[in-house]
């Protein structure tokens, strides 16, 4: 090998080195360099060609030649040594500009060159390059990473802009042309529509549509069948799930069969699936007819990826606007309900208004008062009942040729004291002597009739009404009301309360004139007007109150203020819902029931116990935390949401703060109560899907509490579970014992407390459980109430011991059966015990029936009204439990009673001697008995001590085991037994 000398590039040769520096440093490219480096190889003598070659492939760049293979093995060969590197012959050369990025420069020359001659021309200016080329490499690196972060912070950006739109209140086209704002931002969409598809109905419909050229778009409104659109692009998107993109022929030539054409041929046309859970939901499609714009597979995968966060989107507001429809509508529909409750409302107002206004009318008659104030106060009156800002009264005199205002008030400042007679509207009114509603319109025909002269009409009344003041057939004046407003104008109803309101006006006239004596014993009634009048507004202002309070109750509980159980149910959907979607979180139900709060109710009344509601849901409130709330389900039921709660020992400790602040002494209608309840709680999670299942379990969990003693709380468990299960097992036991007269009627006998005559029984129920043995009441008659099947077991039971005592019971003597509140409220409860004892042949003056004071409570007029009938025919009435209720003296004098029995709480205090309170209640309750003509029965008598201070007291008849056990009837009272357990209720 021979090279020969080459010199280094000069001007002479073609090539200014300082000027091709120059534009060296200036080049921003690898591009720029690369063709820099050519021209400076191709300024070397004999240099046939040079070739920049870069990467592990080789590949030629720059606007030099193609590489030959002779030349390709020198290449590698200096990048592997990372030096010049030369053929044996010298016409081929390769230098390495860039090991690390395999960049190096493969030189041609037409006859051999020297290698020492050709480092020496080119080793300093291809150093330089280098350097430059690698710079430029790196900035363009740079560069196209900048641009794939910013092309990442606007998919972003997008997609938080979607995810916004979806949880916006914007309506659903808003946020549809804010999806298109969007996906224009990403890629060239100023032709876009959305298409949503039912999978399982196999329809589609235009979502959204947006189109420069085909302006009359698509109708979005309209669902269609998914096959009338057969054969275009959407529909091939929809039914393949995959992504098309191209010109319409590229498009044409890919696809099998005719390609339906829907709208103008666009340049460019791409469409993608939206796909939820390996179904299509729909597609996106942008087009343009611009021929320079067209989409890449870029654009292809960027929206593919947005298509399915808006699809996620679409369904949350479409999920939102179907929840909010169905608010609405069940807005409407409580609305709607609310209509017929406060139109009656409406009308008992002004029943009741009427009713004081007359009153009020009537007492002015005989008030000691002076006859300007008499009239202010009809004026008042009247007020109260309609519009009477204008009022006046107008009174014929005595030979009948003049009007007397006695009492005129016009808010324009007319005033007249007298008058003769005209032809006005109050002259119309005297004429006819009936009551005249005219409007503007109204006089003015009046007018035009001759009815009335042009100068005797209201000046600027829009509304004048006025009725006739009579006293038997006599009219003696008028009374008037009128507007000057358009906006207030009189009805038909407001003159049928003036009318009414006149003839009481004219009434109280009539006797001021006649009774001007009794001036001055009126005095007292005049106070007793004014406190009435206060007791009127002070009424009306509570109504008004009530009315404005009705919205707030569509929703929340009228006692306590408290949210009502739809309330509680809404908020505990969504809060299912988002523990849907966080499953690591928890949230805790706590359901209350105010331990014995019907017998607080029943001893203190219902107005206290209202009170002691309202101070318990106080307290509830102050145990919680926003955004956790407090409701009141029913009665005294209450609920407490935590919305979000570590775990269970969270939610207990509230429980225990609950149950300790709930705990202090409360005081009421001057008694101190020490208020406590039973709880139970169940933790939500994902898999509670249903508000009402979450309900059910913490109802459960609350049954256990009071099972195990109240004053506590409990947790759910699948424990609870089956307990409930357990109920219903015991459900269909009772529905099995019914079918197979499992039940059976046990006698307690009522005797002489002097000498143990029997003088009647008491019926008993006990239940002859095949598997059980004999049940007591306690065991199953609280399921019985719960499932409905208690009136059926008590009438089952009625018929059973009216039969066995017809049958077995020697005459002269009487029964008594249990009736509960439950079977009073049927009207006709009296017919059907007076038919069954027909069937049984047993006589109704032998039958007794026992009410309790609960009874009473519910409804005192319909339980008089029936004991009464049965009084009628013989049946008689004792009241049960006297002395333990609120109000039972209050009962005696106004119920049919034939008996009443002294509660066992007082007997039992009689055995610790003579001096105790029991003992004078006891006494007063024999006297007061024996003063309205009732018998007396002193139920539990258990010892010797007892019955002894009940014969000194003056006590006849008593009942308890020391008198006999209960137990079957006919020869079978020796084997009753020894101790029953439980509290005997209804139908025992």
């Amino acid at each position: 090998m021979n090279p020969k000398r080459t010199p280094s590039p000069n001007a002479s040769d073609g090539t200014d080195r300082p000027a091709w520096l120059s534009r060296l440093i200036q080049a921003a490219t690898p591009a720029d360099v690369t063709a820099l480096i050519i021209a400076l190889a191709q300024s070397l003598p004999d240099c046939q060609t040079a070739t920049l070659l870069h990467g592990p492939d080789e590949a030629s760049i720059g606007p030099g030649t193609a590489a030959r293979p002779a030349g390709m093995v020198w290449a590698r060969a200096a990048l592997s040594r990372d030096e010049l590197c030369l053929s044996e012959d010298g016409r081929w050369a390769a230098w390495p500009l860039l090991s690390g990025e395999r960049v190096v420069l493969l030189l041609h020359f037409a006859a051999g060159q020297v290698a020492e001659q050709l480092r020496e021309a080119l080793s300093a200016d291809l150093g330089l390059a280098g350097q430059r080329l690698a710079q430029t490499f790196e900035l363009s690196n740079l560069q196209g990473a900048n641009k794939q972060l910013e092309r990442s912070e606007i998919l972003q950006r997008a997609l938080f802009a979607i995810a916004d739109l979806a949880g916006s209140d914007l309506p659903m086209p808003k946020m549809l042309r804010g999806i298109h704002k969007i996906v224009s931002s990403l890629m060239y969409g100023e032709n876009f529509f959305i298409v949503r598809h039912d999978p399982l109905r196999r329809t589609w419909r235009f979502l959204y549509y947006a189109d420069v050229i085909d302006t009359e778009g698509q109708d979005t409104t309209r669902e269609t069948p998914l096959d009338d659109w057969r054969g275009t692009l959407t529909h091939r998107v929809l039914t393949s799930g995959q992504p098309m993109r191209g010109s319409a022929e590229a498009l044409r030539a890919t696809i099998d069969g005719v390609l339906l054409k829907m709208g103008p041929d666009s340049s460019d046309w791409l469409g993608v699936p939206m796909v939820l859970d390996g179904q299509v939901h729909g597609a996106l499609v942008v087009q343009s007819y611009k021929p320079g714009v067209s989409f890449t597979m870029e654009d292809q995968e960027l929206l593919g990826f947005v298509g399915n966060h808006i699809l996620t989107a679409l369904e949350r507001k479409q999920d939102k606007d179907e929840l909010e429809s169905r608010v609405r509508l069940r807005t409407r529909e409580l609305a709607q309900a609310n209509t017929g409750l406060q139109q009656e409302i409406l009308d008992r107002q002004r029943a009741e208004q009427l009713q004081r206004a007359l009153f009020q009318l009537a007492q002015l008659a005989t008030v000691d008062i002076d006859e300007n104030s008499f009239y202010r106060r009809v004026h008042t009156v009247v007020g109260a009942l309609l519009n009477a800002e204008n009022f006046f009264i107008a009174l014929l005199a005595d030979d009948r040729s003049m009007l007397e205002f006695p009492y005129y008030v016009d808010v324009n400042g007319h005033s007249k004291s007298s008058r003769a007679l005209g032809r006005g509207l109050s002259e119309h009114v005297l004429r006819h002597a009936r009551p005249i509603l005219v409007c503007r319109a109204e006089i003015d025909e009046l007018v035009r009739q001759g009815e009335m002269g042009p100068s005797d009409t209201p000046n600027v009344a829009t509304s004048w009404l006025g009725v006739p003041l009579q006293v038997g057939d006599e009219v003696i004046g008028l009374v008037v009301v009128q507007s000057y407003v358009p906006e207030a104008r009189y009805s038909e109803a407001d003159r049928e309360l003036l009318t009414f309101a006149a003839l009481q006006i004219a009434n109280s006239i009539y006797r001021r004139r006649t009774a001007v004596s009794l001036h001055e014993s009126n005095v007292q009634l005049e106070r007793r007007v004014d406190e009435r009048t206060q007791e009127l507004r002070q009424e009306i202002q509570q109504r008004e109150r009530v009315q404005e309070q009705l919205k707030h109750q569509v929703m929340h509980d009228r006692l306590t203020g408290l949210p009502n159980r739809g309330f509680l149910r809404d908020r505990l959907n969504c809060v299912l819902e988002t523990l849907q979607r966080h499953p690591e979180r928890r949230c805790a139900l706590l359901y209350l029931d105010v331990d014995r709060f019907k017998v607080i109710n029943d001893s203190i009344g219902h107005l206290a116990g209202d009170e002691f509601l309202k101070a318990v849901a106080d307290r509830l409130r102050c145990c919680v935390r926003d955004p956790d709330m407090v409701a009141r389900l029913s009665g005294d039921e209450f609920a407490i949401l935590l919305e979000d709660v570590p775990g269970a020992e969270t939610a207990a400790e509230v429980a225990q703060r609950i149950l300790r602040v709930l705990g202090a002494p409360l005081r009421l209608s001057g008694k101190e109560l020490e208020p406590s309840a039973s709880m139970g709680i169940a933790i939500g999670d994902s898999r509670y899907l249903k508000s009402d299942d979450l309900l059910r379990d913490a109802d459960i969990a609350l049954y256990r509490a009071k099972e195990r003693g109240r004053k506590r709380f409990e947790m759910f468990d699948e424990t609870l579970a089956t307990d409930a299960i357990d109920v219903l097992t015991l459900e269909g036991d009772l529905r099995h014992a019914l079918m197979h007269d499992e039940f059976e009627p046990h006698f307690q006998p009522i005797c002489r407390l002097d000498g143990g005559e029997v003088v009647g029984y008491e019926a008993l129920i006990r239940w002859n459980h095949p598997q059980r043995g004999v049940l007591m009441p306690a065991d199953f008659l609280r399921v019985a109430e719960d499932s409905g099947l208690i009136e059926t077991i008590d009438w089952r039971m009625f018929e059973m011991s009216c039969t066995r005592f017809k049958r077995d019971a020697p005459s002269g003597i009487f029964v008594t059966i249990n009736v509960s509140a439950r079977h009073l409220r049927h009207l006709d409860f009296d017919v059907r015990l007076l038919q069954l004892l027909a069937r049984t042949g047993l006589s109704p003056t032998r039958v007794i029936v026992e009410v309790t004071e609960g009874a009473l409570l519910d409804s005192p007029g319909r339980v008089r009204d029936t004991l009464d009938r049965l009084r009628m025919v013989g049946v008689g009435a004792a009241l049960d439990d006297f002395g333990t209720g609120y109000s039972s003296l209050s009962y005696l004098h106004s119920l049919p009673l034939r008996m009443l029995k002294i509660d066992k709480s007082f007997v039992h205090e009689l055995q610790h001697g003579a001096n105790t309170s029991s003992t004078t209640v006891v006494a007063a309750i024999l006297a007061l008995a024996r003063a309205l003509n009732i018998q007396v029965i002193a139920e539990g008598i258990e010892t010797e001590t007892q019955r002894a201070a009940l014969k000194a007291m003056g006590g006849d008849m008593g009942q308890g085991y020391l008198l006999g056990y209960p137990g079957p009837l006919a020869g079978g009272l020796d084997r009753a037994e020894p101790h029953p357990a439980g509290h005997e209720l209804a139908a025992i």
